[in-house]
């Protein structure tokens, strides 16, 4: 029957190896281990059986527990040498992975900006071409999300030697990081690439370090009840976003009464995002009524239906005749309610619709003519291809909406337990980190998050103290003429303050580097090469390297002028004065002149203005011409005055 299935997987073009592989999959052929530690090693077996190691000479013993879980250490190696054999011999089955380097491993992960692939970036084409290196490997661990810790990778998922083939797909940011160690320590270079596009930082956080932050327990219980029903899951977290929209929403949540006279409320398409629809909704986030009738016969509403709306952004909770029918998150996802017999009834019926978009569009959208009721007699009966709408709230008066805790990107633990527990506790050098849009909206949670994320995985894989590098949000978004309010610069602080917090954390700014009108900024050099140097400072002791530019020290009033200290000495780019810095009182903060003088900027505070704190590019798109003597930007900043 094994060779079966041997036989049956080979043919399809899957991976054999967990047919018989006593180790856990990251250890592939041609991984890297991390040298001058001791390396672990673990695996799944037979249960109680006596399990043997070997790497190249090196050995040590285990023995399975009663689930068939064992792990061994063997001995620290230094870089360097011949490529190493592991040999592991449980039972009656045997396992060897071949050309294994010892180097330094870098875990990359995060969302778009750090799952960027070589092949898009600047120069993608040339830099894909020169991508060989035979010792740089990489490993991308796919996109996995899982409501419990999976004890594996997917099948196929494999380290590779780089090359143009494996490489263009590859992390750009992670690989021009790896590309740079690789110029300056001369040693074998492992990159793990586990990034998932528009993922929230909640979601790579293991269930016990939110756990520990006491404010996601209902949601982590739900996550529990999805596990073992997904059908349980899916009514508690229905009831949860009730809750909220109760709270929240306040008399704005009438929406689903049937009763309600509707008739002033204004009308858009169906079929569109509503931003397209209408212009009173454009660049609207929040939450939105939407209604429409359909009249059904007697025959008609004496059956089940299915209604079909199709895709909603970016989540729903959806009522026909007053009765809740469903609620649902994803924004592409084609949503298809079953209705019961007797939820319909002879005449007019009500659907309605509330629908709440954290960002980037909104509404129900996909054509028009599919949208309706699919009666379970086969007939269609289809929508009158107009809602009616009422704006609920916009999103800055609600705090966000709880997210379907199991919904892969935007749950709860779930991409830390489908991408990252799979390589726990493999052996790393440390961490680069590139995230933060998803959660733009929430800089104070935020605060709480990043701190206990860099914790969480610390813990996971080894000693607690590894290097950890986060990169800091590029430009995105309108520029402006006067100060305001950014929730984009208010996440960049909370990044800084996160670095100057821990002596092993850096931050590579990346504001200097993006657009006002590209998310996804196409220079990852850049961004690499900074990563490549708070490691170098960081990771591999060059303590007296200046790795980062200018950050704020501490801020001072002397008379009518406000003294920012710097870490080091800044200079001005393409003007006589650095451009962005404001003063602030308790109601308004106001642009002011400022001077550089070394490692001190000046601020001259308005007439008349008590000013309570300054602020530097605080925007989504700043407008900067300060940096370091090294090139490197001055990080974004607000400080109380003292």
């Amino acid at each position: 029957m094994r060779l079966k299935t041997l036989i049956l997987a080979a043919a399809l073009g899957l991976s054999t190896q967990a047919a018989a592989a006593p180790l856990a999959s990251v250890f592939s052929d041609h991984a890297v281990l991390q040298r001058d530690q001791p390396i672990r090693v673990w695996g799944q077996a037979a249960p109680n059986a006596a399990v043997a190691i070997d790497l190249s000479g090196s050995g040590a013993t285990a023995t399975a527990d009663a689930q068939g879980r064992w792990n061994a250490m063997l001995p620290a190696r230094p870089a360097g040498g011949p490529a190493l054999t592991l040999t592991v011999q449980a039972g009656g089955e045997r396992q060897v992975v071949s050309d294994l380097l010892m180097g330094d491993v870098w875990l990359c992960s995060g969302q778009s900006n750090m799952e960027y692939p070589l092949r898009r970036a600047l120069a993608g084409d040339s830099e894909v071409a020169s991508a060989t290196d035979p010792n740089v490997r990489l490993l991308q661990t796919g996109k996995i999300s899982s409501p419990t810790p999976r004890a594996e990778l997917p099948a196929g998922v494999t380290w590779k030697v780089s090359t143009p083939e494996t490489a263009a797909n590859f992390s750009a940011a992670c690989f021009f990081m790896g590309r740079e160690l690789r110029k300056t320590t001369d040693v074998p270079i492992g990159l793990i690439d586990a990034t998932w596009g528009g993922s929230v930082i909640q979601d790579w956080i293991s269930r016990e370090g939110l756990t520990a932050l006491k404010t996601y327990d209902e949601g982590l219980a739900v996550l529990d009840d999805y596990a073992r029903d997904p059908a349980l899951g899916q009514a508690k977290w229905a009831a949860m976003l009730d809750r909220w929209a109760a709270a929240k929403l306040g008399a704005g949540n009438d929406g689903q009464r049937p009763d309600l006279d509707d008739r002033a409320w204004k009308t858009m398409p169906m079929g569109g995002f509503w931003e397209d629809a209408t212009p009173d909704l454009k660049g609207f986030d929040g939450t939105v009524w939407l209604r429409t009738e359909i009249t059904l016969t007697k025959a008609q509403a004496a059956q089940g239906a299915t209604l079909a709306l199709g895709p909603v952004d970016d989540m729903d909770a959806t009522f026909v005749n007053g009765r809740a029918i469903g609620a649902t998150q994803g924004w592409d996802t084609p949503r298809n309610y079953r209705l019961a017999p007797g939820t319909l009834k002879a005449g007019r019926n009500v659907i309605a619709v509330r629908v709440t978009d954290t960002g980037g569009g909104g509404g129900v959208w996909g054509k028009a003519a599919d949208k309706g009721l699919k009666l379970d007699d086969g007939s269609f009966a289809p929508l009158d291809g107009t809602w009616r709408y009422k704006v609920a709230a916009p999103l800055s008066e609600t705090p966000l909406p709880p997210k379907a805790p199991w919904q892969g990107a935007s749950g709860l633990s779930t991409l830390r337990n489908g991408m990252i527990a799979p390589l726990v506790p493999f052996g790393v050098k440390g961490f680069a980190w590139y995230q933060g849009e998803a959660n733009a909206a929430e800089p104070n949670e935020y605060a709480r998050l990043m701190p206990a994320m860099i914790a969480d995985w610390r813990k996971a894989f080894g000693n607690g103290d590894q290097a950890f590098l986060l990169v800091q949000l590029a430009a995105y978004g309108t520029q402006v003429s006067a100060p305001g309010k950014s929730d984009w610069a208010a996440l960049r602080d909370v990044q800084r303050r996160t670095a100057a917090a821990d002596p092993k954390v850096g931050m590579a700014s990346a504001v200097d580097v993006g657009s006002p009108y590209d998310i996804h900024p196409a220079d990852k050099l850049r961004v690499g090469q900074r990563l490549a140097l708070l490691a170098r400072k960081l990771a591999y002791g060059e303590t007296s390297l200046v790795a980062s530019g200018p950050a704020p020290l501490a801020a001072r009033r002397e008379g009518a002028t406000v003294v920012v200290t710097l870490d080091q000495p800044a200079v001005v780019y393409g003007a006589a004065r650095p451009a962005g810095f404001e003063l602030c009182d308790a109601t308004v903060c106001r642009f002011v002149d400022a001077t550089v003088e070394g490692a001190s900027v000046r601020l001259t505070a308005p007439a008349g203005m008590t000013a309570t704190k300054v602020r530097y590019a605080w925007a989504d798109s700043p407008i900067m011409n300060l940096f370091g003597t090294t090139d490197l930007p001055a990080t974004p900043f607000e400080l109380l005055l003292k």
